[in-house]
């Protein structure tokens, strides 16, 4: 991990190695805190944008609420200190990441008065799932791990002790010699990977599956948006694995992934097991958008 200069801390910047808590912090020891992934792209004109900018703070938000912690800063300053941190670490691309925690204080469950604490941190960053992923597609396998139930965990929130469920999921597959995992719903359903949401394209008809047990991706929506602009039928509804075997393409969205294709899962061959043109058609789409070069969707672009 390439390191940046400074990280926003509590309101204030801090050099990296200084951007430091107590090993009593609330979170690190329960899990209890929410955080975004976002991005920031170098665009066609030579400036940097953040992508989704408002959308991203506008989901921090939410996740908070949904777990009860009172963020003490509101989104206009979240938004601002994402992109002065970019601008202080004079990054022209990078991976951004706010995450809301509680420190040190009280232990155990019922702690009420150990502060919020807020960190802004970016850096450089490449594909998640390689850019070899991106060409070519990746190998996919179905995890013995589920995707949590609504009434298990709070599924809309983007919070931090989720991710036990997929870092477990995420290692066996890749522990087996797979790129990724893909998880089913407590009903068999396909849900999401660990870390993105996934698309099918069969005989035209593009699916997702429905906001259930899924996290609301930003992509996700993004790419809802972008396919409909472009002619395709895109439905939301449930659909089991072996629909992903017979589909034509397969396709993960996601911040980190980016638009990344399923070439292969449980060692099926998705369609012909190579680059589809929808996939292809919205990989061009997305990178236009996040380089400026989409000029319907300038708004969706925080200018650094």
């Amino acid at each position: 991990m390439q390191k940046s200069e400074v990280i926003w801390f509590d309101g204030e910047f801090v050099p990296w190695e200084r951007a430091q808590v107590h090993v009593l912090t609330h979170t690190l020891h329960y899990g209890f805190g929410v955080f975004e992934g976002i991005r920031c792209y170098e665009t066609t004109d030579g400036r940097s944008a953040v992508f989704r900018l408002q959308d991203h703070t506008r989901r921090l938000f939410a996740s908070a609420r949904i777990l009860n912690l009172k963020i003490p800063f509101d989104e206009a300053a979240i938004d601002g200190a994402c992109l002065e941190t970019i601008r202080r670490n004079k990054l022209r691309e990078c991976y951004i990441r706010p995450l809301v925690f509680l420190g040190e204080g009280e232990m155990g469950l019922h702690a009420t008065t150990n502060p919020v604490r807020v960190v802004i941190v970016v850096w450089p960053w490449g594909s998640y799932l390689g850019d070899e992923g991106v060409r070519n597609g990746i190998r996919v396998k179905t995890s013995s791990f589920q995707r949590f139930h609504v009434n298990t965990l709070m599924t809309k929130a983007k919070a931090v002790g989720h991710y036990v469920n997929s870092i477990l999921a995420n290692q066996e597959a890749r522990h087996a010699g797979y790129d990724e995992a893909l998880m089913l719903d407590t009903d068999g359903f396909v849900a999401e990977a660990s870390g993105e949401n996934l698309f099918i394209v069969r005989d035209g008809i593009v699916k997702t599956p429905p906001l259930g047990s899924v996290l609301p991706g930003i992509t996700r929506a993004t790419l809802i948006t972008l396919l409909r602009e472009r002619g395709h039928t895109v439905v939301e509804e449930r659909f089991t694995r072996d629909e992903v075997y017979i589909a034509d393409e397969a396709f993960f969205a996601g911040t980190a992934a980016e638009v990344t294709p399923v070439r292969e899962l449980d060692d099926r061959p998705v369609g012909t097991g190579k680059l589809g043109p929808v996939t292809a058609a919205m990989q061009e789409a997305y990178f236009t958008v996040i380089r400026g070069g989409d000029g319907g969707h300038r708004d969706w672009l925080a200018f650094v």
